[in-house]
């Protein structure tokens, strides 16, 4: 039996483009998900991350490659001939049925026996905590619960895999952020395999075991939200994932995976880390995250520390966002407000002059695109 409970192997989706060329929707990709893990594609507008699940729900078919369900490749296999579930935005609920009818409606059509549907959906609505309001019509509900009933119908049918295609778009921020902690529980405690498709990265973040940077067709990088965040493998999936800054930059020296690093625009020699696959010379650029830059009054290091003027300072709450300059360079730090206090000599303000230090393990050396 294969790791994985489904398989996208060399996988490309092709589209006939009206002014009568063709592009690649998905391009050659090739990707894992493994049995009982909650996967998320992540990636903006046109990605290719909902062709990508629609192909495995047998909504779309390959132009070439194959996708494999349980290891079985599926071909043109219909959806409902599939060991699959999707959910969508708009949850397409049947609005002149009651909330159980609408969840009994999958097994009604493979003809379950009436006491197996009844004890099912009982069992789905309890999953969701709907349980004892089955006679209500979706519309009494709120948007919260209406998704909760459309994630009962999918699970009642027990699906190998449960497809999720956006879920939690039409929700305000605040359910949003409850119902992304909710889904995570419901499917650890279901135990089947999720496939949640967003173009929130934060929401991916909470949520995955494993997330798939997708851009223009492809698969830029696959991993943990911790490797994702921590050690981006381009230029692009920094950019995407959270906010960094950039600085461009040539190779001067390679200490193992120590990699100085002469930047221009700051006059100035950056330590940072970098795998193996850089020589000296090469064009790289330099990724490191606000909140991991130091600001103090003075310099702190021989190297890496960079004096630098406060532009503009946003108190948040939860931290002060500054934007410093150095040497005609902006920079984003975040300070972590650990203090509570009305004093504004607790906080960074602008124009103040000041120190930044980028600790070497902090800045990441990437390749220039």
């Amino acid at each position: 039996m294969s790791d994985f409970a489904v398989e996208l192997r060399n996988v490309v989706k092709t589209f006939q483009t009206p002014e009568g060329g063709s592009v690649n929707a998905v391009d050659h990709v090739d990707m894992g998900i493994k049995h009982g893990e909650f996967f998320s594609m992540l990636g903006s507008s046109g990605c290719g991350k909902t062709t990508s699940l629609r192909m495995v729900a047998g909504f779309e078919w390959p132009t070439d490659g194959e996708v494999y369900i349980e290891d079985q490749p599926q071909g043109h296999r219909p959806p409902f001939q599939r060991p699959v579930n999707t959910v969508f935005q708009n949850y397409a609920l049947f609005q002149h049925m009651t909330v159980a009818q609408n969840v009994a409606f999958g097994l009604e059509m493979d003809k379950t026996p009436a006491n197996e549907i009844k004890r099912r959906v009982d069992e789905a609505l309890a999953m969701v905590k709907l349980g004892g309001m089955g006679k209500r019509a979706p519309r009494q509900l709120s948007g919260g619960q209406q998704q909760r009933i459309a994630l009962a119908r999918a699970l009642v049918k027990r699906p190998k895999v449960l497809l999720l295609d956006e879920p939690l778009g039409a929700l305000d921020l605040k359910l949003r952020k409850e119902m992304q902690m909710e889904l995570k529980t419901l499917q650890r405690e279901v135990g089947i395999t999720f496939i949640f498709v967003t173009h929130d990265q934060e929401e991916a973040l909470t949520m995955s075991d494993r997330i798939a940077v997708m851009s223009h067709g492809k698969v830029l990088q696959v991993g943990a939200p911790v490797e994702i965040y921590e050690r981006p493998n381009c230029k692009f999936v920094a950019d995407f994932i959270g906010d960094t800054n950039f600085l461009e930059g040539q190779i001067r020296a390679i200490n193992e995976n120590r990699i100085t690093v002469f930047v221009p625009k700051l006059n100035n020699e950056i330590i940072g880390m970098g795998d193996g696959k850089f020589k000296t010379g090469d064009q790289v650029v330099i990724s490191i995250r606000p909140e991991k830059i130091r600001l103090s009054e003075q310099s702190t290091l021989n190297q890496n520390c960079i004096e630098v003027k406060i532009s503009n300072s946003a108190y948040i709450g939860s931290d002060t966002r500054l934007e410093v300059n150095a040497n005609g360079v902006k920079l984003k730090v975040w300070e972590q407000n650990h203090i509570s206090t009305l004093d504004p000599r607790a906080y960074h303000q602008s124009d103040q002059q000041a120190w930044v230090t980028l600790f070497p393990e902090n800045a990441l050396v990437l390749p220039a695109e």
